[in-house]
């Protein structure tokens, strides 16, 4: 059930902000309008999907426990979803976004009003279309504040900044997908972007950069999101370190680094104490592969700038960080094995230690085959005709099966398979990728967030890796890149019922079938429910 909200008084940029009343409570209510506009980066102009006309999309700012509404309105000429990442959504599925698995698309001149329910998250999250390939343009930044009264586990920084990492194509994202969808490997980006911006680096980009500016002596928040498609990306500022506070909207033990890797999917907080001689100083991010060659990658670098107030001299260019190399693993593996979770008296954390339900997910991308085929333990999921969760709820035949294996098959399988969970199970997946055609695969779960008590490279070791794992502190996120030719274990209590899906947050691999479904029953009380459709679900 959905948690009384305090509406707050200020508007989110174009967003329209007023009260809906249901049921004696009083939700914040957004309009996001889909559209197609003009942009005009690397010295062309092309139309692209935004929402609100906006790239990066419009902010949302909530607490922690609210609720909101949330009007699209598809005025473009493509079918959409929207997708609230790394929301739990608690027993309310309907609104989660991916198509085909929770709903079918909005089509063209049509509205849907997406309920939003947040519940512990805190912290830093986002959402994104979640169709086709959309997302490369349409998405935006979610800042859930502490509930009013409570306050950050640090300092309050001076002021916050959302930094959303991007990626950007001359072509249509209509033409890329269209490459994608027969099995092939999109182009490489044109261009890597820092709030919708390429940067200085790029031809006729610098007028455009973006910039923020600080005060000597103060610290700062920045909300770092990763929504590129296709890459995991190395992150710095020049001549300074950063302190990582939060991952996915989960606090972590703050530790000091002089860059970030950051997966696609994957949220980032970091304090930023401006304390060097004033001056201007990028920010860059470029690719982490972690091969040599995986697909068509972008190896440019993209900047904004931190540019420090009062009288002084400028040196004639920013000063450039020093990023890890692009294949650098072992900068890759240091920084997110450093991750431990916050785990004080005000910000619990409650890991499995039983485990009622143990399985073992290979992350493949096939080899051998004419065009490109990816697959969870060898099963390549296909898009039914009509969305799991209403074939779920009705009761509907032949949408899908529940033999979805629980270790890798030993032939390639084309289905629509899911996992069938009891509720309030523990579960413990062991996430392994064997293959070299991509960097770490990023996994995202829907519905959840996990804990990630063990990663590691090389071959999974049932009798020894286990011995190993963190049961005390471990990060809570919702998205974690599994080690290229390794595995990393996720453990997670079922406790949201309804249909939830898993997938590489790598566009191309969704695309070509690197997901799997879960659905976790109903329990016994009200509050262990799925929760019945709203009436405007877009029709199939």
């Amino acid at each position: 059930m959905s948690p009384n909200m305090k509406v707050p008084g200020f508007q989110v940029l174009c967003v329209l902000l007023f009260l809906y009343v249901f049921h004696g409570e009083a939700w914040a209510r957004y309009k996001f309008v889909v559209e197609e506009v003009p942009y005009t980066r690397l010295c062309n102009t092309t139309k692209i999907l935004t929402v609100n006309g906006q790239l990066p999309g419009p902010t949302l700012y909530v607490h922690r426990g609210e609720t909101i509404i949330v009007d699209v309105y598809n005025k473009g000429n493509h079918n959409i979803t929207l997708h609230w990442h790394g929301v739990a959504q608690p027993r309310y599925p309907w609104s989660d976004g991916p198509e085909y698995i929770t709903q079918c698309p909005i089509q063209p001149g049509k509205k849907f009003s997406q309920k939003v329910i947040f519940s512990t998250e805190e912290g830093t999250l986002w959402w994104h279309a979640h169709s086709d390939l959309w997302r490369a343009t349409v998405y935006g930044a979610i800042v859930i504040y502490p509930k009013i009264g409570d306050t950050y586990p640090f300092p309050k920084p001076a002021a916050e900044f959302p930094i959303l990492l991007g990626e950007w194509w001359k072509e249509s994202i209509a033409e890329e997908y269209n490459i994608v969808d027969s099995g092939s490997d999109p182009n490489a980006s044109d261009a890597y972007t820092i709030n919708g911006q390429p940067g200085d680096l790029y031809n006729c980009s610098k007028s455009g950069t973006f910039n923020i500016t600080v005060r000597k002596g103060l610290t700062y928040l920045l909300r770092i999101i990763n929504a590129a498609l296709q890459d995991v990306l190395f992150f710095s500022i020049a001549d300074h370190n950063v302190t990582v506070v939060a991952s996915d909207a989960s606090y972590l033990k703050p530790f000091s680094s002089s860059f970030i890797a950051i997966s696609p999917g994957q949220t980032i907080d970091v304090l930023l104490e401006a304390n060097q001689s004033p001056n201007h100083y990028y920010m860059a991010a470029r690719i982490y592969t972690g091969v040599t060659a995986a697909g068509n990658p972008d190896y440019t670098t993209t900047t904004a700038i931190i540019k420090y107030s009062g009288k002084y001299t400028p040196s004639a260019s920013p000063i450039l960080p020093s990023l890890p190399y692009y294949n650098d693993t072992t900068s890759f593996l240091n920084f997110t094995n450093t991750f431990r979770s916050l785990a004080d008296k005000k910000h619990p954390i409650d890991v499995p230690t039983v485990v009622d339900i143990s399985l073992d997910y290979l992350f493949l991308v096939n080899l051998g085959f004419s065009t490109r085929v990816a697959s969870v333990n060898n099963v390549s999921f296909v898009n039914p005709s009509i969305d799991i969760l209403q074939a779920y709820y009705y009761g509907i035949n032949g949408v899908y099966d529940t033999s979805f294996p629980d270790t890798t098959l030993q032939i390639l399988t084309h289905k629509t398979e899911v996992k069938v969970l009891d509720y309030n199970s523990t579960v413990e997946i062991v996430l392994r990728t064997t293959d070299d055609a991509g960097s770490s695969h990023p996994i995202h779960l829907h519905g959840y967030s996990f804990y990630v008590v063990g990663s590691g490279t090389g071959t999974f070791d049932n009798e020894t890796d286990p011995s190993k794992y963190n049961l005390v502190d471990p990060p809570f996120q919702n998205t974690i890149a599994v080690p290229v030719q390794g595995w990393t274990t996720i453990r997670f209590k079922a406790n949201n019922p309804g249909v939830w899906f898993m997938h590489c947050h790598f566009e191309r691999h969704m695309v070509w079938g690197m997901d799997t479904v879960f659905i976790v029953k109903n329990g016994n009380s009200t509050n262990g429910k799925l929760s019945p459709p709203p009436p405007d679900m877009p029709p199939c």
